[in-house]
């Protein structure tokens, strides 16, 4: 049994299969997912498991080199929004809609129990060399 690290096995084949440029998305549990894209639902009730505890995880396997956030969190979720600006130091804002536009070409979305809005985001795959 694996001991440590994404035990997951769904997300832990997609990060796996990861290649540079590649794009996946953690959402909140009311985050539309389109039916050509990949859904891995990790929720357990409302709120659980939060939409930051999982980006902290994920963040430790996955090399990020671009962040796309809905530039409506800044006004509806202040406190992601400054947690968000912490952790990253360049975010591509767009809107919801093209946000949603977005998330057509991604390889997959783990919807979180998230139950706050706007709470999503696109993280695209960096190279590591």
């Amino acid at each position: 049994m694996k001991k440590r690290g994404i035990l997951n096995s769904e997300i832990a084949k997609i990060i796996d299969d990861l290649r540079h440029t590649d794009q996946i998305i953690i959402g909140d549990c009311g985050l539309p997912v389109p039916s050509n894209v990949k859904q891995i639902d990790i929720s357990l009730e409302l709120g659980t498991p939060s939409f930051y505890t999982v980006l902290e995880v994920l963040l430790k396997d996955i090399a990020v080199e671009k962040v796309i956030l809905a530039e409506e969190m800044k006004q509806h979720n202040m406190a992601l929004y400054q947690k968000m600006d912490l952790l990253f130091s360049d975010i591509d804002w767009v809107t919801h809609e093209e946000f949603k536009q977005l998330s057509k070409n991604v390889k997959a979305i783990i919807r979180t129990g998230e139950n706050t809005p706007f709470a999503n985001v696109i993280l695209q795959s960096a190279v590591v060399f």
